[in-house]
Formats: C-alpha cells, sequence, structure tokens
C-alpha cells in the first residue's frame, strides 16, 4: 500500500522539482521537513495536505494512499 512519503516523493520526481523546492512552496525552514515527510518519520496536517494536493493536482486520497485515482 501506498503511503503519503512514498506518493510525495513519487509526485515531486515526477513534477522535476527539488525537496528545497517543496520545502520553500510549503514554507518549511529546511529541506528536513519533506526529508522527513518522504521517509514516513513525519506527518502533515490537513491544511498542508490540502496545499500539497492541489500544488500536485492531486486528491488528498491519493496524497494518503487510499486511492489510485489522482483525482
Amino acid at each position: 500500500m501506498a503511503t503519503l512519503g512514498s506518493r510525495l516523493k513519487e509526485l515531486r520526481e515526477k513534477a522535476g522539482i527539488t525537496q528545497r523546492e517543496l520545502s520553500e512552496f510549503m514554507a518549511y525552514k529546511t529541506t528536513r521537513s519533506i526529508q522527513r515527510i518522504e521517509a514516513d518519520e513525519s506527518t502533515i496536517d490537513h491544511t498542508q495536505l490540502i496545499k500539497l494536493a492541489d500544488y500536485f493536482n492531486v486528491s488528498a486520497d491519493y496524497l494518503l494512499g487510499r486511492s489510485d485515482k489522482e483525482r
């Protein structure tokens, strides 16, 4: 089953953006936050989830691994 971390990494790499670029978009101070999310060592709140879903144009369920349909 896909996890938030694996989906986020997949989408980020598919979009051709770095962890630093995504960190800046999410207004994180360092890339470590993205690294921890992608490694499933950290979670995000619902506002961050919505922001990522909108950014990658996918559903929150897809990001969370609850669906294999991006939309």
